[in-house]
């Protein structure tokens, strides 16, 4: 990404390089970017394998005391593209094939 900046010394703009920054999950977050739903089994799949809510999220009772473990989804760096993932195959159940994914939504 270039930034257009002028130098005092100079009356005509000059641009500078920023550098890119790279990541090495971003392959893989292209990827699951690119997966097409093009068919209702593999919606289903989708929607079985994918939870609607983080599961690690729970209340632990002991000796008396509650215990609350946070939801540690957000930590997982390719959580977002996992849930459009999730979204593009409820989208095609209920869209394309007129499916109820009430089943699939808590």
């Amino acid at each position: 990404m270039a930034i257009l900046t002028s130098h005092p010394q100079k009356t005509t703009p000059v641009l500078e390089q920023t550098p890119q920054r790279t990541s090495l999950l971003g392959p893989l977050r292209r990827w699951i970017n690119q997966i097409q739903v093009t068919n209702s089994r593999t919606a289903h799949l989708i929607c079985r394998v994918i939870p609607s809510h983080c599961p690690f999220e729970r209340d632990i009772s002991l000796f008396g005391y509650t215990i609350h473990i946070p939801a540690l989804c957000r930590l997982n760096p390719v959580y977002e593209e996992i849930v459009d993932l999730r979204l593009r195959a409820l989208t095609y159940l209920m869209d394309t094939c007129g499916e109820n994914i009430s089943t699939y939504i808590r």
